[in-house]
């Protein structure tokens, strides 16, 4: 599985009930979190490596009601540190 990063803007007071309905409609969805900024919420997805990112973001994604606007991050590599002291 490969993780993708998908910014959403949503429209006025809806950024809860977005998440909310992505949580409980798209599987893929692993962790979304409420953000600061240009974007109301940051969601974290695991995709099958043969999956089609802008094919699962336009269809799953960018259908939600209340979703304005997307901004997609495909990631490459992941890196944990050790405990520090």
């Amino acid at each position: 599985m490969r993780p993708i990063f998908v910014m959403i803007k949503c429209e006025m007071g809806k950024a809860y009930a977005v998440a909310r309905e992505a949580a409980d409609r798209i599987p893929e969805a692993s962790e979304i979190y409420s953000t600061s900024g240009q974007f109301d919420l940051l969601a974290k997805f695991y995709l099958d490596p043969a999956s089609d990112v802008g094919l699962f973001v336009t269809d799953k994604v960018q259908t939600l009601p209340g979703v304005k606007d997307t901004f997609t991050l495909i990631t490459f590599n992941a890196f944990a540190g050790g405990a520090r002291g």
